[in-house]
């Protein structure tokens, strides 16, 4: 699945024709809702704990450079092998090197927004090495060569009877929709592949530097067999991911699965400090980590967008964005959809790649509302607008606009002729007759005009303070 930022519109258009695709979208984003305001009511201190994961954040991101070298420094100490990558293209070219130096042929990976970020399954699959998502979601999608459609629910955008299909045509299983007979195929396709397989790869969720190891954090036990059961277990991480301790953990393995899928606790958070199958006789004989930067030290420079890689990829942003909740995230472009995707594409892929992509959203404050570490959302997606217009990268008709009401501000009395011409003009058509508005959909249309006028309301009003003087 291709997807760039660059065609986001078309993507908009062809989703919001698609009936069934925001039928699924709605009814999943509004029960993620329902669930997380359900547990959220029950956390008198919810407001605080979001506080207290916004300072810790930023207190790890302000001292990231000497946390980055104790966090290495500890791995090594502990057996973990430390490799780092500048970009995307480094990452890949680290990750496969590795692969054939360990003749890997079979890989199974957990869920990880990281290795989606590096096109990692097909690089890998174009090389020979068979690639497997083991997380059901992932699993499916992968069935149907496309990217997630959200941060922690990956096929949410797909019905019972969509992978029920997806399964008969792609499996050769009879058609079911049922739910468990649906995971029984999946699982069983699974077993044998986590047994065969080489490598593990994952994510990280959390990283500590003080003890040089890190967490991955699941509810469906992939991740414990992925990062186990193969002999050599790779993480690729994020270096935003670093905290410099666990003190602070706690808090967000409370404030992470309420706010993404709506549960007390998520079932598994696996931690892993090293290589295990010569102490324990089980788990990976080496553990690897690929710290990635790709982009992030530039935000991290940035004092005014860097409050972004606070994100813990919860996906609430997502389920409460009106935006989203009638498009999916394959409308975005990307890896990383809805509010906090549309902040981290122009930043990621630069302003020309990503020009479209801060204009996604109806400024309503939702997303801020609902973060679970407080990242100001609208309040950098002005600052990218703002960026992406200087930058000369707006829209044509936006410049031909803004360009057009300078010429008529300059001139009052052609100003004031345009603006009661349209007024007078509908009062001539009936009353029914609304004027459709560029660029929304076909359902939405501009207000009639007032033909009273502001200027004449203004006089009247002017009169009456002056009358009663």
């Amino acid at each position: 699945m291709n997807l760039s930022p660059g065609n986001t519109k078309s993507y908009l258009h062809a989703a919001l024709q698609n009936e069934r695709l925001r039928v699924a979208v709605d009814k999943a984003t509004q029960t993620a809702l329902k669930k997380r305001q359900d547990k959220v009511d029950q956390i008198p201190v919810w407001e605080e704990m979001r506080w207290q994961a916004h300072a810790a954040k930023r207190d790890a991101l302000e001292h990231l450079a000497e946390n980055l070298e104790t966090f290495e420094k500890n791995c090594q100490t502990n057996g973990i092998i430390v490799h780092w990558a500048r970009d995307g293209e480094e990452a890949r070219q680290i990750i496969l090197r590795l692969m054939l130096e360990k003749n890997v042929k079979q890989v199974v990976k957990s869920k990880s927004l990281t290795t989606e970020e590096l096109h990692l399954n097909h690089f890998l699959q174009d090389n020979g090495i068979e690639t497997l998502e083991t997380d059901l979601g992932e699993y499916i999608v992968q069935l149907l060569d496309q990217i997630p459609s959200h941060l922690t629910a990956p096929a949410l955008h797909l019905t019972r009877v969509d992978v029920g299909k997806i399964f008969h045509e792609k499996l050769g299983v009879p058609y079911t929709e049922d739910p468990h007979e649906l995971l029984q195929i999946a699982r069983a396709r699974l077993r044998q592949k986590f047994l065969a397989a080489e490598m593990g790869i994952s994510g990280v969720n959390f990283a500590f530097a003080d003890s040089g190891s890190f967490c991955v954090v699941e509810n469906e036990a992939n991740a414990f067999l992925t990062v186990s059961l193969p002999r050599i277990h790779l993480a690729v991480m994020g270096l935003e991911k670093l905290l410099p301790d666990q003190s602070g953990l706690g808090t967000f393995l409370k404030l992470l699965p309420i706010s993404a899928t709506g549960q007390k606790a998520s079932s598994y958070v696996n931690f892993i400090g090293g290589p295990r199958r010569q102490r324990c006789g089980e788990g990976p004989e080496e553990v690897h980590v690929l710290i990635l930067d790709n982009g992030r030290s530039r935000i991290l420079a940035d004092s005014q967008l860097r409050e972004t890689l606070f994100c813990i990829r919860c996906g609430a942003c997502l389920n409460v964005c009106p935006i989203y909740q009638q498009v999916g995230g394959h409308a975005y472009g990307w890896v990383y959809m809805g509010p906090i995707g549309i902040t981290l594409i122009p930043q990621y892929l630069g302003s020309l790649e990503g020009r479209y992509a801060p204009f996604v959203s109806s400024l309503c404050g939702a997303c801020h509302e609902i973060c679970p570490v407080h990242i100001n959302i609208p309040h950098h997606l002005l600052k990218l607008r703002h960026r992406i217009v200087d930058a000369g990268l707006s829209m044509k008709v936006e410049k031909w606009g803004i360009r057009g009401w300078a010429f008529l501000a300059k001139r009052p009395r052609l100003y004031r002729f345009v603006t009661w011409f349209p007024g007078k003009f509908q009062q001539l058509l009936p009353k029914e007759t609304a004027f459709p508005a560029p660029g929304y959909f076909k359902k939405r249309a501009l207000g009639r005009f007032d033909h009273t006028g502001f200027r004449n309301r203004y006089r009247t009003w002017r009169k009456k303070i002056i009358s009663k003087g």
